[in-house]
């Protein structure tokens, strides 16, 4: 618990007053890196899915299909590929000799189900992958049917999935939540507000989970690429056209979170140039949105010139 500062009317000292040692710990010194405990951690086993149960959901396509083939060949003990696209979740899992699940992951009770079919057949649920994502495009054009839509799969899924989840692994004493986000989490995507408020969003609740329950056991990673070839990358877009120019294959992104996971690092950037974009903004904020403000002019402006 932090403890309240107040300030001596006559002086600029703080005053803290802790009877057993007489200092104030400041909040810069609860935040500063625990070397030892990190050391500590980073000596023990490393997250690996190796022998490992492990649940995908969108894992019938896209980045999804790409993390359960890359997965299936670090042995693990199980592979549960769940995606709202029955025929496409079976065929991964044929291929990949998993079990395929059908699951729409804005609806909490399917979700519920999928941990319980999980725990059910295999023991356990070592490492849950809340991959499934939707996106629009446009702001407060969008009715709120499509907001609330976006919000349930974006957010909301990895909300349901957490809440059957971890109290799982914390009884097992470890365990991994794997969040594919975006870098649009970190900076912004252009031209959709529904999926850079939801993704931020998301980002925020991982990073709630992380400080909650890192000391149990338990590891949060986020993948956040920018753009990725996959069908929700519109090549016909100017703003997508721009993403298009660095995108990387789905086995790509798959390849780097298996990186990430043996590092256990809780940012997975697939694409190195996020962390340099996140830390210009970081720097100075509004000169990053002055830069932003630049790029949507330029492409709101090859937007109108392809259509005319």
């Amino acid at each position: 618990m932090l403890i309240p500062v107040r300030t001596s009317p006559t002086s600029k000292t703080a005053i803290c007053p802790t009877k057993k040692t007489g200092r104030c710990p400041s909040l810069g010194g609860l935040l500063q890196p625990d070397h030892t405990v990190q050391e500590e951690l980073r000596s023990e086993a490393r997250m690996d899915v190796a022998d490992r149960v492990v649940v995908v959901t969108g894992g019938g396509n896209g980045i999804g299909r790409a993390l359960c083939r890359r997965m299936a060949v670090e042995s693990p003990r199980a592979i549960i590929v769940s995606d709202y696209d029955e025929e496409a979740a079976r065929e991964v899992a044929a291929e990949i000799r998993g079990t395929a699940f059908t699951c729409d992951v804005s609806d909490e009770r399917q979700v519920q189900e999928l941990v319980r079919f999980t725990r059910k057949e295999f023991g356990r649920v070592d490492v849950f992958c809340s991959n499934a994502g939707i996106t629009a495009k446009g702001g407060t054009d969008l009715g709120n049917d499509v907001w609330n839509n976006i919000w349930d799969v974006n957010v909301m899924s990895h909300v349901y999935a957490a809440r059957h989840v971890v109290p799982i692994m914390l009884r097992q004493g470890e365990g991994c939540l794997l969040q594919t986000i975006s870098a649009a989490a970190l900076v912004t995507e252009i031209g959709s507000a529904p999926y850079s408020v939801t993704k931020r969003a998301a980002l925020a609740f991982a990073e709630w989970l992380s400080v909650q329950h890192g000391r149990d056991g338990l590891l949060v990673s986020c993948i956040c690429p920018m753009g990725v070839a996959t069908e929700m990358l519109d090549e016909d877009d100017p703003i997508h056209q721009y993403l298009h120019m660095e995108a990387l294959t789905p086995e790509q992104v798959a390849e780097s979170v298996i990186a990430g996971l043996a590092e256990e690092n809780f940012l997975i950037l697939p694409h190195p140039r996020v962390a340099e974009f996140f830390e210009l903004k970081a720097e100075d904020y509004d000169r990053w949105l002055r830069g932003m403000q630049r790029l949507n002019q330029k492409l709101t402006r090859r937007r109108a010139n392809s259509a005319a």
